[in-house]
């Protein structure tokens, strides 16, 4: 039997500890890694955005895997999986479903939508128009979705993993700040160094790796990992810690528009998933630091003056990190 087929099998009603939840994680991310070459960073964003029930927005140029490696995910995972491909002619039914009359029974039925899935991947989120965008809004925060006035629940675990593309390309449109805050982390994947990049052009001259790609856990075991990362401790510091960063954003004089309480509370929330990926049952301080900028800075804009100094991408990082130095640390207490 190979490593993936035994981890698969795995028994589902053993208790989840420490030691198997690290197995797992680590299945998931090696299976995405032999995808997504040179790449450490993102495949672990990855994982703890579908760790810690959030959901994932790359932004990059085009043609760097932001694609690749959301499929690759997906791929790893045995569970339901649906692509989406965003263009400025889809329409907001598309996504989460319409009622269409049944002439034979005498009434509307319900014709589920792309969404319906564990997976999304809602490629290129940014090339369709505002209206289209708003349709994902109530299915990634309640993770339902309502049409002609009757909800309908989405499969659990739930996870978006959108790309876009820069906003000064041709085609786009801006996400609203609305949208962009359902998002619990941003990342990009950046070009990759000479090595990884040879190393992709011997790879994949004759063959597609995805190809090769096979679930490594169960949507049952990934509901039992997310379970398991809940229970991580938070001490109450730690928890203040992360109030006084999310106020920092909304007072500092170069922020327009600060963190929400609901980056406060994903950020906790990603942290749980980053120290049980540590191997720890608590969170640190530089769990949380080190988080900040994927789960802020998208979620915050910089003001008019500080934009003009550098474009806001590069300026609200820099602020971030500014803040996350002024920001006094918890220490540990004595015994």
């Amino acid at each position: 039997m190979t490593d993936t087929a035994r981890v698969l099998t795995d028994e589902v009603d053993s208790a989840m500890d420490a030691e198997r939840f690290t197995r797992l994680t680590r299945a998931i991310g090696k299976s995405v890694a032999t995808v997504i070459d040179g790449k450490p960073d993102a495949v672990r964003s990855a994982l703890v955005a579908l760790l810690a029930e959030g959901h994932l927005l790359i932004e990059d140029v085009p043609g760097v895997g932001k694609t690749m490696l959301a499929r690759a995910l997906a791929a790893s995972v045995d569970a339901t999986v649906r692509r989406i491909q965003f263009t400025p002619d889809l329409l907001p039914g598309d996504v989460t479903g319409v009622s269409v009359f049944d002439p034979v029974a005498r009434e509307f039925e319900f014709k589920r939508g792309a969404v319906f899935a564990h997976i999304v991947i809602a490629d290129e989120i940014n090339r369709s128009s505002p209206k289209t965008q708003s349709a994902l809004l109530e299915a990634m925060e309640e993770r339902q979705v309502t049409v002609d006035g009757e909800a309908h629940h989405l499969p659990d675990p739930f996870l978006v993993v959108a790309t876009q593309n820069p906003l000064d390309m041709e085609g786009t449109y801006a996400l609203p700040e609305a949208q962009r805050d359902r998002f619990m982390m941003r990342i990009s994947m950046g070009y990759p160094d000479a090595a990884a990049e040879a190393l992709m052009l011997r790879q994949r001259e004759t063959e597609n790796p995805l190809s090769h790609l096979r679930p490594v856990v169960h949507a049952d075991q990934v509901l039992e990992l997310i379970a398991w990362a809940r229970r991580i401790h938070v001490a109450p510091a730690i928890e203040e810690y992360a109030v006084a960063l999310a106020q920092a954003t909304r007072t500092h004089p170069e922020v327009r528009l600060g963190a929400s309480p609901r980056a406060t509370l994903q950020l906790v929330r990603a942290a749980k998933v980053w120290a049980a990926l540590e191997g720890r049952a608590f969170v640190i301080p530089d769990d949380i630091a080190a988080l900040v900028v994927p789960v802020f800075a998208h979620r915050i804009i910089a003001t008019r003056s500080s934009s003009t100094r550098g474009s806001d991408s590069h300026s609200v990082p820099k602020i971030l990190e500014r803040i996350i130095d002024s920001v006094r640390v918890p220490l540990a207490a004595r015994a």
